[in-house]
Formats: C-alpha cells, structure tokens, sequence
C-alpha cells in the first residue's frame, strides 16, 4: 500500500507560483541604507491610495453619472446608505491626505536629490504617477456636480481652448459637446475610475525601478557617510508600520474632527449653470497650478506656464550635473530648495484666494522664484560643484 503524505501549501504554491519564494524573500532580505522617517512616506502614500480604491469601488456602485441624478447620488450615500457617510469622508479626507504625502515624497527627493543617475527612471516615473493622480483628483472632483465641481472644471476645461488652432476642436472633442453636459460628466467618471487601476500598474513599475537601483542613502555626502545596510524586513517593515499607523491616525483626526475642511460651502449645492460663484477656487492640492493660470493674463500663457512648471521637474536629471546629492551639504542648493519650497506653499494660498492684482503678483514672484531655482541657480552651482570635484580628483592622481 503507498503512503500518500500531504504536500505542504508552501511546496503546492511554489511548483504552481515558482517566482514567489524568490519574490518575498528579494522583498524581506532588500538592502535599505541608513535613510531617515522621510523614507516612510512612501508607505503611507500605498496605504493611502489603498484605501482610495477600494473607498472608490463602493462609491462606484451607487453613484448615477448623470447630470440630473449626480448630485442627488452623492446625497443618497450620505444619508441613506448604510456607512456611507463614512466612506465617502475616507475618500474625500483620503485624497487630501494622499497628496500631502506625495509633496512631502516628491519634496524629500528634492532635497536629498533622489532624481539622479542611476535612478532617473525612478524619478520620472516617480512624476508621471504624481500627474495621473492630479488628473484622476480632478476627475474625481467634478463628479459631485456641485456648484463649485461644475464652475472649477468649467474655468479648466476652457483653459484648453486657449490653444491656437486646435484649441476649441480639441476641447469640444473631449468634452462631447460645446460645455459641460452629460456626456462630459459620464467620461470622467469612466476616466477617473480607470485612472486608479493604471495608477496601481505604475506604483509597481515605480517599485520595481526602485528596486532595481536601490534606495538611496542621505549620508553619503556627509563629512562620515555611513555605507551599512539593513534588511528591509523587519528592520524598516517595523518604520513603516508605525509611520503608516499615525498616518491613519491623523486620517481619522480630519474625519471625525475636522469635517468642514473635507468639501466647500458652494459645492453642497447643485450645479447651476446660469449662477456663477463669486470665487472659484479649487481643492488646496490643485491650487498651485491654478495661481499659475490665473497669474498669467493671457489663458495660452499661463497653460505653458503651468506646464512649463512640470516639465522642469522632468527635466531635473539633466540639469543638475553635480555628483552630489544631498541640499544639506550643498549652502546654495539648499538656500534655492528652501525658497522653492516657500514658494510652492505660497501658490497653493494664492490658489485659494480670490483672484485680485495683489495675489496675482504674488504668484508671479512665487513662479520667478520657481524657475530661476531650477534653470539657473541649480544647473550653474552643479556646473561649479562637478568642476570642482574634477579639479579635486586630478591633484589626488598628480
């Protein structure tokens, strides 16, 4: 008689899923320098965008794309479905606390330059997450067909008829009609619902760009670098769990404690096409760009403005040359990073402000400041530092 012995799960996996013992134990035993709890925000940002998708499906299931029946669904879910009240303050509180996280993320790869070779492709890929998730936000926020939904995406979306030429064919074509109708209101539904499971294939790529290189260390161009390195697991798993714990704490702080800040007054109203809003401002994480446009006078130039703004980020790689990373040992680049810094909270206030001459100068100042941090101050002072490390490496071989 044989003896049949039953096989483990872990060895019936491994025959059907070979790839994944191999898999998580790259993931446990991944080398992690000695980075600093600014490291962690890329976990938070994962458990953040987590809960914005599956906040989302349920959202989903009751929400009627609709010109006549938007606004009335986003009120059913508040007081009719059961906890639905509840989801739709994680996924509204949710999305605030998601790009606080992904500036703070994109910030700290500014400062310790996490941008350079040879993890260019992290970082643009880094970017290019960061532009889906503007688009699926603003996606998101024209869905509650409220009075400040409608006239916020109304200002946008003409922006785009600013373009010679193809400007106004081209905006009439994504929008299906001449204005903001039930056609336009239906694709972005579609393209913020789908925009959330591309999100999800380009956090992967992003981790695995990462992976590919590895994380990069802030001490390195310190007077002691420190080149020790720890698993990934536990050491950092213990990091991220507590830094993704207060991170859900301070989610729960704004729902629960600070509920006015996650809608605005103008928006509890439906829309009304024929009544304009005495100010149109955007969500706070929007605000930037939309100071851009509006301190421009010409709409074409402020949309190249804008999106000048951005390229410049892409382009950051190639402009500063320097072999050194970290704007704490470099006095001018972190003089620039910190008035960049200031700048960029400037714009996100202007942006909330109603639109009058004096905040129109001052987002004009704030974007002076942007690009002459980037196109000049940066490039120039990585010309000096690598032609001084030259220097350097030349009487070292002499």
């Amino acid at each position: 008689m044989m003896n049949h012995t039953p096989t483990p799960p872990s060895h019936w996996l491994d025959r059907r899923l070979p790839f994944l013992r191999p898999f998580c134990r790259h993931m446990a035993r991944f080398p992690m320098p000695p980075v600093n709890l600014l490291w962690t925000i890329g976990a938070c940002l994962i458990a953040a965008f987590g809960l914005m998708i599956v906040s989302g499906i349920f959202l989903a299931l009751h929400y009627q794309p609709d010109m006549t029946q938007a606004f009335e669904s986003i009120e059913a879910i508040e007081r009719r479905v059961p906890s639905g009240w509840l989801v739709r303050s994680i996924h509204t509180g949710g999305v605030s606390m998601l790009f606080a996280a992904l500036y703070l993320h994109i910030g700290r790869g500014l400062w310790y330059g996490s941008y350079k070779a040879p993890r260019e492709l992290v970082w643009l890929s880094g970017l290019i997450v960061m532009l889906l998730f503007m688009v699926t936000a603003f996606a998101g926020y024209v869905l509650p067909w409220g009075q400040m939904s409608y006239w916020g995406a109304t200002v946008i979306t003409h922006a785009v008829d600013a373009v010679p030429a193809i400007g106004h064919p081209l905006l009439v074509y994504l929008l299906g009609e001449e204005t903001l109708g039930n056609i336009a209101l239906h694709r972005f539904f579609i393209l913020h619902f789908t925009l959330g499971f591309i999100i999800a294939t380009l956090i992967g790529l992003h981790i695995i760009c990462l992976h590919g290189t590895g994380s990069s260390n802030p001490t390195l161009d310190s007077p002691q670098p420190d080149k020790t390195t720890r698993p990934f697991a536990p050491f950092y798993v213990v990091k991220d769990s507590l830094a993704v714990c207060i991170f859900l704490a301070l989610l729960a702080g704004l729902i629960f404690f600070l509920p006015g800040l996650l809608s605005k007054i103008d928006n509890i109203t439906p829309a009304n096409p024929l009544k304009t809003p005495a100010d149109i401002t955007p969500e706070w994480y929007l605000a930037p760009w939309f100071a851009m446009l509006r301190a421009i006078p010409s709409r074409l130039g402020g949309l190249i403005i804008a999106a000048s703004s951005l390229l410049v980020l892409f382009a950051l790689p190639w402009l500063d040359i320097s072999p050194r990373h970290n704007a704490t040992y470099r006095p001018f680049i972190r003089i620039g990073m910190g008035l960049f810094f200031l700048a960029f909270l400037t714009l996100i206030v202007a942006g909330l402000q109603p639109a009058t001459p004096l905040w129109a100068w001052i987002s004009r100042g704030a974007l002076l400041v942007w690009f002459l941090v980037f196109l000049v101050l940066l490039p120039f002072t990585a010309w000096q530092e690598r032609k001084a490390a030259q220097s350097s490496q030349k009487d070292v071989q002499s």
